[in-house]
């Protein structure tokens, strides 16, 4: 079962899709597991403000490279690189963005875990 949510980046509706195909698909495209970076990225940005951030030029990279992947996987139109999809915004604010994209996966997931259980005591496991 998949997620989709739309995020407000530069004044735009913009479409994201979490799905148990995210892992590989960003697997395949970066050669990184997606867990491992999104609590990295968790850790790095703290609580949520600038201030208090701790988000290197690698991290920010790595926001990125999520961000599109879930854009992608939600609407296939978009450019087939993150840098032509970055190009088509302005500058915005990874801390306005990343925990939306945060909150998505994690609903992603605890859905999965949810139908997993129910699976379970359905078959008597």
């Amino acid at each position: 079962m998949s997620m989709k949510q739309n995020i407000e980046i530069d004044g735009k509706q913009v479409p994201f899709k979490a799905s148990a195909a995210i892992p590989r698909i960003y697997r395949m495209k970066f050669h990184r597991d997606i867990y491992k970076d999104l609590r990295s990225l968790e850790k790095s940005v703290g609580d949520g403000s600038e201030e208090n951030s701790n988000l290197d030029m690698f991290s920010l990279e790595m926001f990125e490279n999520i961000a599109y992947i879930m854009a992608k996987h939600a609407d296939p139109a978009i450019p087939d690189s993150p840098e032509d999809w970055l190009d088509s915004f302005n500058t915005f604010s990874i801390y306005q963005v990343l925990p939306k994209l945060i909150q998505l996966w994690g609903l992603n997931t605890q859905t999965d875990v949810q139908s997993k259980k129910n699976f379970a005591q359905l078959s008597g496991k």
